[in-house]
């Protein structure tokens, strides 16, 4: 049995953004449909662990992006598992165009759930053996990001019934385009995202309505984002976004 899955994905006009280049919350998908398909060839998918009342949910994510292709270019996707030890498991992805460039490089970080509990559980004792590879594609050791205090923009969504996966919660990708919907347009205009981290802290479900707030750091490039409920601020996420010029690019 192989420790890594290669899968590829077209891009479609309907996953660019207004630049005709791939947007990170396309790219974010095709890593999660990629960990998905591996799962199951590994005996852990979703749908196996529900039927033993557990679930997976994703704790960290870490992506890096290095190059942008259009449409129509072909994105191969290379994932694998790199570390398994009590409650955690890390997931690597590499992605390259068809010319070999580097697209993009992803580390995450993964719980098993007790459906009922909702707490983690030791995977050792609930999942099957699988082979893993101990090389990470970013060497991260997921240090808590800071808490945005106080922000400089803000903006409210309410959770749709397009927004949710198989866990009935919001899919991982959506809190990304939220939290990406809110950065200045200037920003946006004359820069591309190069870094994207988030850290999953608790569950939207259909029908919330939960606000998304970032403010830029101190260097210019950089900004902290923090997606809460409406009406308690429960804090549901902490991202943090690295840009850089076009010019770059």
């Amino acid at each position: 049995m192989a420790p890594y899955l290669d899968k590829e994905f077209r891009i479609r006009s309907y996953e660019v953004d207004f630049r005709g280049r791939v947007s990170p919350v396309a790219i974010l998908n095709y890593l999660q449909d990629a960990a998905g398909e591996h799962a199951y060839r590994l005996g852990v998918a979703v749908t196996v662990l529900q039927a033993q009342g557990l679930t997976w949910v994703l704790s960290r994510s870490h992506l890096k992006l290095f190059h942008q292709p259009g449409v129509g270019e072909v994105l191969r996707v290379r994932t694998w598992p790199s570390l398994r030890d009590g409650r955690f498991t890390c997931r690597e992805f590499e992605l390259h165009d068809r010319k070999e460039n580097l697209v993009a490089l992803a580390t995450t970080s993964w719980a098993v759930l007790d459906i009922v509990t909702r707490r983690p559980v030791r995977l050792d004792a609930s999942l099957p053996f699988y082979p893993l590879d101990s090389r990470r594609a970013i060497d991260d050791e997921f240090a808590s990001l800071p808490r945005l205090e106080g922000a400089e923009q803000e903006l409210p969504f309410r959770v749709r019934l397009m927004d949710l996966d198989l866990n009935r919660h919001v899919n991982n990708a959506v809190y990304a385009a939220w939290a990406l919907e809110v950065v200045p347009p200037r920003v946006l205009e004359e820069r591309r995202l190069a870094e994207l981290e988030i850290a999953f802290r608790a569950e939207a479900r259909y029908g919330d309505a939960i606000v998304s707030r970032c403010a830029a750091e101190e260097d210019g490039r950089s900004f902290l984002h923090q997606i809460v409920g409406m009406g308690d601020r429960r804090e549901l996420t902490r991202l943090k976004t690295v840009w850089k010029p076009l010019a770059e690019y």
